[in-house]
C-alpha cells in the first residue's frame, strides 16, 4: 500500500523528530525474518529506549538529509529496519543481540556521532558497557582508593594497640598504676 504525500511528509517528520534527539543509527537487513521474531525485537527495543522501524529507503534519505547520520545514505537500500536511541550504544546492542540469535537479521551499517560504521563497527559499539553500568564502574573505583586507606588504618591501629578502645578502658589502666606505686 502506497502513502500519499501528506503521510510521507508525515512519516518524515517523525523520523526527523527521532534523529534530532539520536546519538546513534543502525540499519539491518531483515530480508527472510518472520513477523514474530520482528515483534520480539521491537518489544525489546521498546523496552531499552530505541526507535526501531520499517521505512522506505527514500523516505529515511530526506529525513537524514543534514544530520549527522546523512553520512550513511549510500547504505540506505534493500528492506532496511533503522534503529535510533538516545543513549549511545542502545540500539546497537538491540539489534546486535537479536542478530546473534536470528541469522536472518543482518547488520549492514549504522552512524555514531557523525561517523558511518561498519557492521564491525556497529558491533565494537554494542560491546561498550551501558551509562549506567559505566557510571557504576566509575564509582567503584572512586570508592576503592578510600576503602583502602581504610582498611590500612585499621590494620595499623589493630597492630599498635589490639584495636580501639574505649575512654574508660584506656583511663582505668592509668588510674590503676600511681595507687600500686
Amino acid at each position: 500500500m502506497s502513502l500519499n504525500r501528506t503521510e510521507k511528509a508525515a512519516v518524515i517528520d517523525e523520523v526527523k523528530a527521532q534523529v534530532v534527539n539520536a546519538q546513534t543509527l543502525v540499519l539491518a537487513e531483515y530480508r527472510g525474518t518472520k513477523v514474530s521474531e520482528l515483534t520480539k525485537l521491537r518489544r525489546s527495543a521498546r523496552e531499552q529506549g530505541v526507535y526501531l522501524h520499517v521505512l522506505k529507503n527514500t523516505l529515511a534519505r530526506r529525513a537524514v538529509a543534514g544530520s549527522p547520520f546523512e553520512v550513511v545514505s549510500g547504505e540506505m537500500s534493500g528492506p532496511l529496519i533503522y534503529g535510533f536511541s538516545n543513549d549511545a550504544v542502545a540500539a546497537a546492542k538491540v539489534i546486535n543481540e537479536f542478530a546473534k540469535t536470528n541469522d536472518k537479521l543482518v547488520i549492514k551499517a549504522g552512524a555514531f556521532a557523525g561517523k558511518a560504521l561498519d557492521k564491525a563497527g556497529v558491533t565494537a559499539l554494542a560491546s561498550i558497557p551501558s551509562r549506567e553500568v559505566l557510571l557504576a564502574q566509575i564509582a567503584g573505583l572512586l570508592q576503592s582508593p578510600v576503602a583502602r586507606f581504610a582498611r590500612v588504618l585499621a590494620a595499623v591501629s589493630d597492630k599498635k594497640g589490639g584495636g580501639a578502645t574505649s575512654g574508660a578502658e584506656a583511663s582505668a589502666p592509668a588510674d590503676a598504676a600511681p595507687a600500686a606505686a
